[in-house]
């Protein structure tokens, strides 16, 4: 079988996220359960509002804990584009047979360049868009 470029990029889409369209999900009230699959030290740094922190090596196991519905709308992610541990976690729910799995294109970094909240152990704080991955309006 031979896969078209159209086939590839309809499914990749369909198991992909990115911090915008999470957050229009939310918005319409379709939010997907988060998970954080970082470590405990990253956790207490900083995270989305609202996800729930389950490490990768803790995910098999606390799956069906903090997901009991396999067929909810998740999104997984780690620290950043460079870091393959969301795909491991969207992996791992895959295999333990959750059908609707999507990982968070750029991870935490990429929530935090977009200027979107973050919670940490010290509170609630946002940082200005980074022009590289928000537009900026240079009219004003």
């Amino acid at each position: 079988m031979t896969l078209t470029a159209a086939d590839f990029f309809a499914v990749k889409l369909a198991f992909q996220t990115d911090p915008s369209d999470l957050v229009a999900d939310r918005a319409n009230g379709s939010a997907p359960l988060v998970i954080d699959v970082r470590s405990d030290a990253s956790w207490r740094q900083g995270r989305i509002p609202g996800a729930v922190h389950v490490p990768n090596a803790d995910l098999a196991a606390r799956a069906e804990e903090v997901a009991p519905d396999k067929h909810a709308a998740i999104v997984v992610y780690c620290w950043g584009p460079g870091c393959n541990g969301s795909t491991r976690g969207a992996y791992t729910l895959a295999r333990l047979g959750y059908t609707q799995v999507r990982e968070l294109i750029g991870g935490f970094e990429y929530w935090v360049r977009e200027g979107l909240a973050v919670v940490s152990d010290n509170g609630r704080s946002r940082q200005a868009p980074d022009p590289l991955t928000a537009p900026v309006d240079t009219n004003s």
